[in-house]
């Protein structure tokens, strides 16, 4: 192989590619998009709540309307002298939105039945108020018919907090906490990340390779240099593009969002009631008006005693990662895993004349990959089951799989395993590739099959 004719269509397959308008745009717009996506969470946080609501209350049962306290969003107004049916269909004439009409109550089930009416659906956040109000009357209710004084407080001392706080122990029997949905979110990034790179940029060679075969200059170019070393120019060439893109990324949307946070302030936003009172409903807070005061005051009342808080244990799960073993494994499988991919790509173009052909010879291909992405998706619930260790040393699904796998722990002579596999199985799959992309790339005017395929690889 001459490695310096390799290096000049390297240079060109790179150079074209970066100059092209597409480069650009999607360099430089997607990290603006993310820090668009940015801003615009933000504003929807602060923005996205219901207008101010007025609820007609019908209460039959007697328990359920001293609980309805008015709120920024939400006026109960009791009509239970009216009926239902003439109060549901003139809403407008009494000045109300919604209709909740609450039964008598059961007295042998200790509960009541209530039903909503209004002229549009209401929101899950309204919905999920009336139901919480509701469900603490019923609960008020049986408490206090057990006759049992002071069972209210009881049962708020009975209440218990308790987080289950998981750690690792090392070989050295250091202990490291860690958070599952911390280690989840970790492992669902990864594998769509390098299962969207791996396939958008193989999918970039098989597209460059039928733009020069369809415009006949790679009669031009294999008659300087070999199929082979125009493949693997082809083939490295856009991953550098692939890599330079990655990395533009990642430079410019730190820099974007930086700006936007110093500009905005980051602080002044978190200090905002509205967007207080959202993270503290996405928190996951027992009861929906907890405002973010309560929820710190039960967070330091219960961290001594039962553990350390949810921000704790995602800030020490997070500094206990092997951050250099995951980022060397990223590098290793996205090279190893586009160069595998890339090369049976490349061997698909050459064997068609346009994109249009390429579907049936692109699904035995795709299918592997696309099985890898699901098992992904699956590892962080069972990281150690056997589907999912087999998915991440098959070399076809390993890229993705083990890259999932990786926060959750590894052992060491897993990971070389598998990469072992999977260099060996492009090395292979390049050859095979290269044998076809020498024949086909000059094959015209017949719509190829696997059978061709076949045959090509035989060839000597």
């Amino acid at each position: 192989m001459n490695f310096k004719k390799l290096g000049i269509i390297i240079q060109r397959e790179y150079l074209n590619k970066v100059k092209k308008k597409s480069f650009l745009l999607t360099t430089f717009g997607v990290p603006i998009l993310f820090a668009a996506m940015y801003v615009v969470l933000i504003f929807i946080m602060l923005k996205a709540k219901e207008d101010s609501k007025t609820v007609a209350v019908i209460d039959q049962s007697g328990i359920v309307m001293p609980m309805l306290e008015d709120t920024e969003t939400i006026h109960f107004q009791e009509y239970t002298a009216v009926s239902a049916d003439s109060l549901k269909n003139h809403l407008a004439d009494f000045g109300a939105d919604i209709l909740l009409s609450i039964s008598p109550l059961d007295t042998a089930a200790r509960t009541v039945s209530a039903n909503t009416y209004a002229e549009k659906p209401m929101g899950v956040e309204t919905a999920e108020m009336l139901e919480n109000r509701i469900n603490k009357a019923v609960e008020a209710y049986r408490i206090e018919s057990y006759g049992i004084e002071g069972l209210d407080q009881i049962m708020k001392d009975v209440h218990s907090n308790v987080r289950l706080t998981s750690y690792t122990v090392d070989a050295a029997g250091k202990e490291t906490i860690s958070q599952s949905e911390v280690y989840m979110i970790i492992s669902m990034v990864l594998g769509m990340a390098l299962y969207m790179f791996i396939a958008i940029f193989s999918g970039m060679v098989m597209s460059s390779v039928i733009e020069e075969k369809s415009s006949r200059v790679v009669e031009v170019l294999v008659s300087s240099v070999k199929a082979t070393e125009l493949m693997i120019g082809k083939i490295v060439g856009v991953a550098l593009v692939a890599l330079t893109q990655f990395l533009l990324w990642i430079i410019l949307t730190v820099v974007i969002v930086g700006i936007i946070g110093g500009v905005v302030g980051f602080d002044k936003i978190m200090d905002n009631p509205d967007m207080q009172q959202q993270v503290t409903q996405m928190a996951g807070t027992p009861g929906m008006n907890m405002d973010l005061t309560e929820l710190q005051a039960l967070t330091d009342t219960t961290a001594v005693a039962e553990g350390p808080t949810g921000i704790q244990a995602v800030v020490g799960t997070l500094t206990s990662l092997n951050y250099g073993q995951i980022v060397l494994a990223f590098i290793i499988y996205f090279l190893f895993g586009y160069l595998l991919y890339a090369s049976l790509f490349a061997a698909i173009g050459s064997a068609v004349e346009n994109e249009a052909d390429t579907q049936q010879l692109q699904i035995p291909v795709t299918i592997p990959l696309l099985l890898g992405f699901f098992i992904a998706f699956y590892a962080f619930r069972a990281p150690e089951s056997s589907i999912v260790f087999w998915g991440s040393m098959i070399p076809f699904t390993s890229p993705i799989v083990m890259l999932a796998r990786l926060p959750f722990g590894v052992a060491t002579w897993e990971l070389v395993v598998s990469i072992a596999l999977l260099v060996v199985t492009f090395i292979a799959c390049a050859w095979a590739s290269a044998k076809i992309y020498k024949v086909g790339i000059l094959m015209y005017g017949k719509k190829s099959s696997f059978k061709d395929l076949w045959k090509w690889l035989k060839q000597k």
